[in-house]
């Protein structure tokens, strides 16, 4: 699989790193916090029929992290930035797990930026009774418990880090650090968001997987249920990140809602 062309664009005080890959119209991908998106078999799947723009957010892969920043809508801004630096949009988005968090932030600040909206198992929302969890508390289980919990299939998310270098291994725990940062308290979910919701004028389309452990399904299509005019899709055999485990299913939902 042929790597993106690695760049780097500078917004306000922070470098914002992106990768491109493919031809064809521009399609924007907000990875999630564990950046495996970028270099996926998906992402080269869909750069074969567009430009595929991964982008890091603020304190992921190389982007930098201004000490301000202290929530997800602040990653938004910086995203915000850079399409407009790049002279990009309306153009289709497709956000993972905390990607699609921010890409919903994004879609809330501005409905222009996007001409489609693909949220894949986004965070985001707190949709229960205060006392009630509506997503698992990640930071309190063991790395083997939420690797169950993330992925249908275990095999599928098993990773090699001893083969990794030094700096890959850096990028790991930077990203890792990142997320905590950014989405300790409140838990996974800006209050004011799902009041914010009904500005998304872009058509919508939620793709969630069946067996998601740490964001059920029940969660996703009440989250949908908030934005107007959106589509749910659950995806079959998939957890957290069905675009990794059933790139077939996902791309085609995907195709057919994009164009």
């Amino acid at each position: 699989m042929a790597q993106g062309e690695s760049e780097l664009v500078q917004v306000g005080e922070a470098t914002i790193e992106l990768v491109r890959r493919g031809r064809g119209r521009p399609l924007l991908l907000l990875p999630g916090e564990e950046m495996l998106e970028t270099e996926s078999g998906f992402a080269a799947a869909l750069a074969e029929r567009h430009e595929v723009i991964a982008l890091s957010p603020p304190g992921f892969g190389r982007s930098d992290r201004p000490d301000w920043l202290t929530e997800p809508r602040d990653l938004a801004y910086f995203c915000r930035a850079v399409l407009k630096e790049l002279g990009l949009g309306p153009l289709p988005v497709i956000g993972c797990s905390l990607g699609g968090w921010i890409a919903a932030e994004m879609a809330v600040m501005d409905d222009r930026i996007f001409s489609h909206l693909v949220l894949i198992d986004p965070y985001g929302v707190k949709l229960g009774a205060p006392t009630e969890r509506d997503l698992v508390d990640i930071w309190q289980l063991a790395p083997q418990k939420v690797a169950a919990l993330k992925w249908h299939d275990a095999a599928k998310g098993q990773r090699d880090l001893a083969a990794l270098s030094d700096e890959a291994l850096a990028a790991e725990a930077r990203n890792l650090e990142s997320f905590a940062r950014f989405c300790w308290e409140p838990y996974l979910h800006n209050p004011k968001l799902k009041h914010l919701l009904f500005r998304i004028a872009a058509p919508t389309l939620f793709v969630w997987g069946a067996n998601d452990g740490i964001a059920p399904p029940a969660y996703g299509e009440k989250y949908c249920a908030l934005v107007p005019g959106a589509r749910f899709a659950a995806i079959a055999a998939a957890g957290h990140y069905p675009h990794l485990e059933q790139p077939a299913a996902v791309l085609g939902r995907v195709s057919e809602f994009i164009g």
